[in-house]
């Protein structure tokens, strides 16, 4: 998940082989193209403003990026874990806070809240840990 996230922001350093080094080159080029086509069809002036100075020249898109990331963030997570097994854990205690920690115990999510509303947010926050921290 932290990965993907990387991947998606630019952030990626990359340290594998070089076959798939131009895989992952590929897929860079393709997001810079997707994030321009975003940036190019923004239509609020605040927002054409705030993405103004976003690296247009060599076309990363970086804040944008960063910011679709956070947006959307929770959503991915669920994508990748609405398959997972009934039983399916987290590696970690991650959810309910340091007093009553718990694990992710159905599909990598939280349990339902006090209002048994879904709890569905990213028990994770390692997708904004740099690499050679993880």
């Amino acid at each position: 998940f932290a990965d993907i996230g990387d991947i998606v922001r630019g952030k990626d350093p990359f340290y594998g082989n070089k076959q798939e080094k131009g895989k992952r080159d590929e897929l860079d080029k393709k997001l810079k193209e997707i994030f321009k086509q975003i940036h190019d069809k923004l239509e609020n002036k605040k927002a054409q403003e705030y993405y103004k100075k976003d690296d247009k020249e060599t076309g990363n898109y970086f804040q944008l990026r960063e910011d679709w990331w956070t947006a959307n963030r929770g959503t991915i997570w669920e994508a990748l874990t609405c398959e997972a097994p009934e039983h399916a854990s987290y590696f970690r205690q991650t959810c309910g806070g340091e007093k009553n920690p718990s694990l992710t115990s159905k599909q990598c999510r939280c349990p339902k809240s006090r209002d048994n509303k879904p709890n569905d947010q990213v028990p994770t926050y390692f997708d904004y840990v740099p690499q050679f921290l993880r």
